[in-house]
């Protein structure tokens, strides 16, 4: 069981000097050493209280009757991989969930900011999240969300975040820092809330993570920068990243469910042969299906690796370079006396597959199997009754009403694997005082569920492709997450709507007024408390409903999460209107 370094101490200088046995010796295997870069064979590790006692070539004196001995035969011994940016509620999965699904994938630590369940319950989402976390067997640590409404006057959530509590969630434990810094321009501009935020937790001596979500490196930037954000993963290309790192932050880099921004910046790195020890790789968003089928960490350092990189140099970015950033070096984040002993078996440090797993000193994964529980919380009825619309909808409240035959409409258009969107505008025809969509050009509606005002704001996207009588409905739209809905026929979009009122939140297509397939996610109307092989497959069947209804995006269920998000450039819905991100502003849905 994991002590405290201070209460373990006189015990890991026992065992190291071979006076005291220990709980745990590796024997056998090859020292991933991310300190100096290099990989030392013939190496034991000897572990107790949950901690690196000794690192050398005999642990023999250190192995005592009661001592677990692992024999590595010859493998690599490398440290657990460490997610510094990710959303647990984005896997569909409460904490306990997530940490199931990730670990036999070799993740041993996450940095995650439930800024998603903030949005729907406030403060009390966010000690929930924290609560379930800090009863993992891996290191799960919490960032407090910065941004709930993440842009003030754009959007409503169901709960505002404080100055406040954001001062007194700095003192709780698990708490690591401030989550992503999404209102930018605010920052930029001198806010006092925003900047008061940042204060408290560099006051508290905690990591502020930050969110850029702009091409323009000019004033507002470096004004930014100097408001204190440390990190920045809303980078897209080598440019931003190197600006970024060039300024002191960190560049994370992330792989997720639909975001492949690696392969764009990491040619600073391999090309460019900057220094890798600020760049980060994180993954942001990934689904259920994605962690059961292709893997969470390891994927991204895979990638990584494909895209070129030196396999060290990937692992470093994946453990102590993280570590470091969030002043966890002495903890987290290698293979070395007084850190937590997280270690990865692996027989290639290219395909990296992943044997055996131990975290905080417990073997916790083999072969792919979890051999350990995740503990859950009593998630609370306040949590579970979290989607509420006022009313029953009908097709009439879909109708976007203008005069004429003809409007000229702003249009959200879908990028693929790819966060931003781009403003368009397309010219539909109105049929009976009504704007019908056209060609690829379909409705999307933001549906009011916090406060149950029965309000639905109307708009066009392109970009799903979808054919027939369709409607995708979901109550995951980030930030605010009210319940986004997209489709053909406005009868069908009220039918996937009301379903989703039915089953309290979740991810819905309905074709031709019927139900084709449905993620229910009760928790806060974003999160399942099923086994993650479950969610998956259910979210496996919403993605096959999805083609089966026209859309060949990758991912597209990620991209319909995000047509809500105020933050990221250029052209959102969200309940007050829609919202063009360059400039920050409400403009009207006809030109």
């Amino acid at each position: 069981m994991l002590k405290p370094w201070i209460e373990a101490q006189a015990r890991l200088v026992e065992v190291a000097a071979g006076r005291a046995h220990a709980d745990l010796v590796i024997r056998g295997g090859v020292w991933v050493n991310v300190h100096t870069r290099e990989t030392i064979p013939g190496m034991d590790v000897a572990v107790a209280d949950g901690r690196v006692a000794y690192v050398g070539p005999d642990a023999g004196p250190s192995v005592g009757p009661d001592t677990q001995v692992i024999e590595a035969k010859g493998r690599y011994m490398m440290p657990g991989l460490i997610d510094a940016h990710m959303h647990v509620e984005s896997g569909m999965l409460t904490p306990a969930g997530f940490a199931a699904a990730v670990i036999p994938h070799g993740t041993t630590t996450m940095f995650h900011d439930p800024h998603e369940i903030a949005n729907v319950l406030g403060l009390e989402g966010v000690r929930l999240m924290r609560d379930e976390s800090l009863i993992q067997p891996i290191s799960m640590f919490t960032q407090m969300p910065s941004c709930a409404p993440s842009a003030p006057g754009l959007e409503t959530t169901g709960a505002p975040i404080t100055e406040g509590e954001v001062a007194q969630a700095m003192g709780w434990d698990g708490i690591i820092g401030l989550g992503e810094m999404m209102n930018f321009p605010g920052v930029a501009a001198g806010d006092p809330q925003m900047l008061g935020e940042i204060a408290a937790t560099r006051a508290a001596g905690k990591t502020v993570g930050g969110h850029y979500a702009s091409p323009d490196l000019g004033r507002p930037f470096h004004a930014y920068v100097a408001g204190g954000a440390a990190d920045d993963h809303e980078t897209t290309s080598e440019a931003q990243g190197i600006a970024r790192v060039r300024q002191g932050m960190g560049c994370m880099m992330r792989l997720g469910s639909a975001w492949y921004d690696v392969e764009t910046q990491i040619t600073a790195i391999t090309e460019k042969g900057l220094d890798p020890r600020f760049f980060i790789l994180c993954t942001d968003d990934s689904h259920s299906g994605t962690l059961v089928h292709e893997g969470h960490m390891n994927r991204v350092v895979r990638h990584a690796i494909a895209c070129g990189c030196d396999p060290l140099i990937a692992i470093q970015m994946a453990t102590i370079n993280a570590a470091s950033h969030f002043g966890q070096e002495r903890e987290l984040g290698s293979i070395t006396p007084g850190r937590r002993a997280d270690v990865i078996l692996t027989s290639d440090l290219r395909a990296l597959p992943i044997e055996a797993v131990i975290a905080q000193g417990q073997l916790v994964a083999e072969g792919g199997r979890l051999l350990v529980d995740c503990p859950r919380i009593d998630w609370p009825e306040r949590a579970r009754n979290s989607v509420r619309l006022g009313k029953e909808l009908a097709a009439e409240d879909f109708e976007a009403r203008a005069r004429g035959d003809q409007a000229r409409v702003r249009v959200i258009g879908v990028v693929e694997n790819q966060a931003p969107t781009k403003a368009l505008e397309a010219d539909l025809p109105i049929r009976e005082g009504v704007i019908e969509g056209s060609g690829d050009v379909c409705q999307i509606a933001l549906v009011e569920r916090h406060r149950g005002t029965g309000g639905v704001v109307n708009g066009f996207v392109s970009g799903f492709g979808y054919q027939g009588r369709v409607a995708v409905a979901s109550t995951v739209a980030h930030d605010s997450h009210h319940m986004i809905v997209v489709g053909t026929d406005r009868a069908t979009m009220a039918a996937a709507a009301n379903h989703l009122g039915v089953v309290g939140g979740g991810v819905t297509v309905f074709r031709d007024g019927e139900e084709l397939a449905t993620v229910a996610l009760p928790i806060a109307g974003l999160m399942s408390d099923l086994p993650a092989t479950e969610v998956a497959e259910a979210a496996q069947a919403i993605v096959k409903a999805m083609q089966d209804c026209g859309c060949n995006l990758n991912n597209a269920y990620m991209q319909h999460s995000l047509l809500a998000l105020v933050v990221i450039p250029e052209l959102r819905i969200s309940d007050l209107g829609i919202v063009d991100v360059r400039s920050f502003e409400l403009v009207d849905l006809i030109v």
